[in-house]
This record gives structure tokens, sequence and C-alpha cells, in this order.
């Protein structure tokens, strides 16, 4: 299987020359230490930030510059600072072309819950709605099963809703996964020494397997 670092390295492969990126909280904001050098992109954070650079090194660390998910960033060369206003007029404009987000299920039509758990305290739903109501393509970056070894990939999400038919794309730590216009995850790689038939055993939504399905190369 492989580790949050390794799934955010795979996602990394998808961002393309020019695009404008949000991260969202979690194994999301990894993907920002595997953009390849050679890529022009620009990442976006929703409390203010355009332009994220690498986590800070030990002598690199300011506490008062910190993306969405309060961990401390470094800043790119040219990016700039504005408040939350004008950072949500970025997101609902459709300026974003690429949101990576965490969640805790996804339904084989491409629905999410990512926000909220019934019964325990959360601050507020964030800037998820507004990510997945405005972005073209929408990754999601997660752990194929829950704690308790449920599927998270399922027919329909059981918690609440964050957004409709918005995910594209899914990678978790078994396998990439697209989702099918007409429904179902379509199993596109699996991770280093991961079965097919291990990942089928561990989806509960409809899985499509077309032909061989090889195996994620990490270099």
């Amino acid at each position: 299987m492989l580790t949050k670092d390794q799934i955010a390295q795979r996602i990394s492969k998808e961002v393309k020359n020019g695009q404008y990126i949000n991260l969202g909280i979690g194994i999301p904001t990894l993907v920002a230490n595997y953009i390849p050098d050679d890529l022009e992109v620009v990442l976006q954070s929703e409390n203010g930030l355009l332009g994220i650079g690498p986590f800070p090194t030990e002598d690199q660390i300011d506490p008062d510059l910190i993306n969405a998910g309060k961990q401390t960033v470094t800043m790119a060369k040219g990016s700039a600072l504005f408040n939350s206003a004008e950072s949500f007029a970025m997101i609902r404009g459709g300026h974003v072309h690429l949101t990576i987000l965490g969640a805790m299920e996804v339904s084989e039509n491409g629905d999410i819950s990512n926000w909220k758990i019934p019964g325990k305290m959360v601050k507020g739903m964030g800037g998820a709605m507004d990510l997945v109501a405005s972005a073209d393509n929408i990754i999601v970056a997660m752990q194929h099963c829950s704690r308790s070894g449920e599927s998270k990939l399922l027919p329909d999400c059981s918690l609440p809703i964050t957004g409709v038919r918005c995910v594209k794309k899914i990678v978790t730590d078994l396998a990439v996964l697209e989702i099918s216009p007409k429904g179902g995850f379509v199993l596109l790689e699996r991770a280093p020494g991961v079965s097919v038939e291990e990942i089928k055993d561990k989806t509960a939504g409809k899985l499509i397997v077309e032909g061989e399905v090889p195996e994620m190369i990490f270099e």
C-alpha cells in the first residue's frame, strides 16, 4: 500500500504546466513537495496566498505564514497575499484549474463527502463546497478504507454530501481510479504489490476493470 507521501507523489503526475491549483487539507498539501521543477504552476490557498512553495525547513519556518490547514508554508517567487474575499472570488470565478481534496467518502457517480461526520464537532465546511462547485477538475487523495476496514468508495455516500457528480479521479493507497460518465470506478493503476482482487474486495461501489491494470511507477 502507498504511504501518504506516495499518494501525493502520484497525484503530482496529474499536474500540467501553467495550472492554478488549490490544495485541500491533509494529504493534498503534500503534493507541493513533488511538483516537477520543469513545470510552472501556481498553488492557491483559500486563506489568501497565491504562490505556495514547498514545506519549510527548520530555519525557514515563519509561524505567520500558513496554509488553509494551518501548516507553515513557504512563498514561491512572485507570490501574493490577499484577503479571503479575493481568494474566494478566484475560486467562484472559475480561475482554479485543478482542485486536490481529501475525502471521507466518494460515490461511484463522483459525489464527495468531506466536511462533516454526524455527531462530531466541526468548525464549519470551510471552502470545500465552493471548491467542488467551481473547479473543472477535482482529484481526491484518500485512504481506500476506513480505520475499521470499511470501503470509502461506495455506491452512494452515507455522510453529508459536499458536492454532487464533481470528482473526476481518485488516488488511494491501493489504486488510481477514474469516475466513469455512466457511473462506476474505472481502475487505471494499482499500487505496487497490490492485486486487482484486493482492490475489488475493498471497493464497495461498482469497480470497472478493463484489461491489464499496470502498477504505479515511482522513480
